[in-house]
């Protein structure tokens, strides 16, 4: 089975900084938040990575949270974690 995955932008309210968010849809059903690194603490390596903030269902990951080039990268992830896929 396979889910069709859409996003929404969303702002997130993190400490003043890591704002710029996205919902991502599966079937229309929220399946993970994920959120661009730009704040100052962040290792610069990581910085503009998009980091998975909250997963729901099987995209609950509370240890390693995985961290993404792009929201489409993080959307595969979603669709593979939701049909038990996801290494």
């Amino acid at each position: 089975m396979t889910f069709t995955i859409s996003y929404q932008p969303m702002r997130v309210l993190i400490d003043g900084h890591d704002s710029e968010g996205i919902l991502i849809l599966a079937d229309g059903q929220l399946a993970a938040v994920i959120v661009r690194l730009d704040g100052e603490i962040h290792d610069p390596k990581s910085k503009g990575l998009w980091h998975l903030e909250a997963g729901f269902g099987r995209c609950d990951v509370r240890v390693a949270p995985p961290m993404f080039a792009t929201h489409e990268e993080a959307g595969a992830w979603v669709q593979r974690a939701l049909t038990g896929t996801a290494t």
